[in-house]
């Protein structure tokens, strides 16, 4: 059974197109998607896959209707073939139930592997310049030292709710919590982010004010 599958990326694009020429290829049944190329969640082509059985052929109109890259494509089909299901390409002559498509299909997945390696490459390239640099790769931190510091103090006057001091630092609770326990002392992470000198020198420098209550408030350092 030949089954379709069709995508555009927006709904002001029009499927007519590649449903004319699915209706040509003569697929049984047809399924399509508007969503992204980038897409992770695609109901149309799950539904597509799910009926699928040994000897059926998935048929689209071009490649890059059912893959968000070349490698995921070559993942896809792959899996495809292991169910003993082929995949037919209109405009490319792709066809993995011919020996010539299986080929042409080899050359692609060869081609992902070198795309995949020469990512790796780049990046562990990049990394190890930054490190020279004295620069550490990854995501910004969210807590710097500065919040750090504020949140030991504040944390440690048992007035202050826990959710209080987050908003008012622009972290999350879990965040919060991942450096530093209820009584404001110093987890793992706040003695790796701080150094090896003292935590209560930290906070040292910190400037307060009194509220009407008495209690002193913690200003933080970049108020």
């Amino acid at each position: 059974m030949l089954i379709g599958y069709m995508r555009v990326s927006t709904s002001e694009q029009s499927l007519d197109l590649q449903r004319d020429a699915l209706d040509r290829a003569g697929c049984d049944r047809v399924f399509d998607d508007v969503c992204s190329g980038r897409a992770t969640e695609r109901a149309g082509l799950d539904k597509a896959l799910d009926i699928m059985r040994d000897g059926d052929t998935l048929v689209v109109w071009k490649l890059d209707r059912i893959g968000r890259s070349l490698p995921h494509v070559v993942g896809l089909v792959g899996d495809l073939q292991k169910r003993g299901v082929g995949l037919k390409v209109l405009t490319g002559d792709i066809d993995t139930t011919t020996v010539t498509g299986r080929l042409v299909f080899g050359i692609f997945a060869t081609l992902a592997e070198f795309e995949r390696d020469l990512i790796h490459e780049r990046t562990m390239a990049g990394l190890a310049a930054a490190r020279a640099r004295g620069r550490a790769g990854g995501r910004p931190r969210v807590m710097t030292k500065q919040k750090l510091k504020a949140a030991m103090a504040l944390m440690a006057d048992r007035d202050n709710a826990a959710r209080d001091v987050a908003v008012q630092l622009g972290v999350s609770v879990s965040t919060l919590y991942a450096y530093v326990d209820a009584k404001g002392q110093p987890r793992e992470r706040a003695s790796e982010l701080l150094g090896k000198r003292g935590v209560r020198s930290k906070i040292a420098g910190l400037s307060g004010f009194p509220c009407a209550a008495g209690r002193l408030i913690i200003r933080p350092p970049w108020l």
